[in-house]
């Protein structure tokens, strides 16, 4: 009888670690004496992923600052020493490309099996990448649909097998039972902080957001501030920015990110996967982002489309305003915040169109068909 095999889940940022930690969750209900080895966190860990001891996870992300890339090359090195040590039946690397790819290169040197769950964005960064993923990826799992047809053109068996946050983000809320349970007042209009998931993105971000929730609150008296803090955030990172607030009254709601979404009448949201989320669940947003300067001046020269936001990506063309880099300030913020807040047809035409988003990602079961993709890969 042929033993169950032996997988390996590289992930990275917070999100990579609960899209590794339902990828692990299914492939166990499919094959119970299956064993995985990870690199990830306490989502992957609370599965029945055996965590390789000393090694961090994978956050080296598109143009890592120089902390990230000191990390990331500690853990590359210890990473690649046990890829040559172990061999498993496959190596399956999710997401962060900056550090994944250059893994992937060295799981192929190891002769392992390598596949690829929520594939390089090669549509954004241009297909500089397209040779690596092409020598080392045996398959590669997409979650939206457009990447299918890339990577098969290219060469690379590739399935698409939906987007993963179907799986975790209720296809509707009761907003007003919601509302009851963050104890919102009665009436009022709710602005959401969604800060990011990263220390330097919170650190960045939530000033300015909160600065312009000041102003809003001006215009809007009834406005009930409400921030969403990621487990990966450090409490200190937003109390003590919100300390300087008092007046504004934040709630900060702890790791319910689609809750404050679902509550929500609009949203300030750094730029990433919590776009996705607040269209799939019908909360109108701004998309804000910056990053260091140095780190801006090279992703320009290297990004192929026009925006940065997943939600009008994934729409293909901008139906939520993005104030990147040099526009995201307070003055530009506020009017396109009063400006919706004003209009409330153009709040809902924001969630009309998001209709159209949530039909592009797929249907649920995403971790599933990534699961069977997977297990199926490494019987063939």
């Amino acid at each position: 009888m042929k033993p169950s095999p032996r997988i390996l889940i590289v992930t990275g940022e917070a999100s990579g670690d609960l899209h590794g930690a339902n990828l692990a969750k299914e492939l166990y209900d499919l094959d119970p004496q299956i064993h995985i080895d990870g690199v990830g966190g306490q989502r992957m860990l609370a599965e029945g992923v055996h965590l390789l001891p000393g090694i961090e996870s994978v956050d080296a992300i598109g143009v890592p600052g120089l902390k990230q890339l000191g990390r990331g090359i500690r853990t590359l090195q210890r990473l690649k020493k046990m890829l040559r040590e172990n061999i498993y039946d496959a190596v399956v690397f999710i997401d962060s490309p900056g550090m994944n790819l250059r893994l992937a290169k060295a799981a192929v040197k190891a002769k392992q099996h390598v596949i690829y769950y929520i594939a390089p964005q090669i549509w954004a960064w241009g297909k500089r990448r397209l040779s690596v993923i092409q020598r080392a990826v045996s398959r590669m799992l997409v979650i939206f649909p457009f990447e299918e047809s890339l990577y098969r053109q290219a060469g690379v068996p590739c399935n698409f097998v939906g987007h993963p946050l179907l799986d975790v983000v209720q296809p509707s809320y009761d907003k007003s039972m919601v509302r009851e349970q963050l104890h919102v007042p009665k009436g009022a209009r709710v602005l959401g902080l969604l800060p990011g998931s990263r220390e330097h993105e919170v650190e960045r971000c939530l000033p300015m957001m909160l600065e312009a929730a000041w102003e809003v609150k001006k215009a809007f008296s009834d406005v009930h501030i409400m921030i969403a803090k990621s487990a990966s955030v450090s409490h200190a990172g937003i109390h003590d920015r919100v300390k300087g607030y008092k007046s504004l009254q934040v709630a900060v709601v702890d790791n319910q990110p689609n809750e404050v979404m679902a509550a929500a009448d609009l949203l300030f949201v750094a730029s990433g996967t919590a776009t996705l989320q607040a269209a799939i669940i019908g909360t109108p947003m701004i998309i804000l982002y910056r990053v260091p300067w140095l780190t801006y001046a090279i992703a320009r020269q290297l990004v192929k489309i026009p925006d940065i936001g997943l939600v009008n990506i994934v729409a293909g063309r901008r139906i939520v305003p993005e104030l990147i880099q040099h526009d995201m300030t307070v003055t530009r913020l506020v009017p396109e915040a009063l400006r919706l807040l004003h209009n409330p047809q153009l709040l809902d035409d924001m969630r009309k169109t998001f209709q159209e988003v949530r039909d592009a990602l797929g249907e649920p079961g995403a971790s599933r068909r990534a699961a069977e993709c997977v297990l199926a890969e490494v019987q063939s």
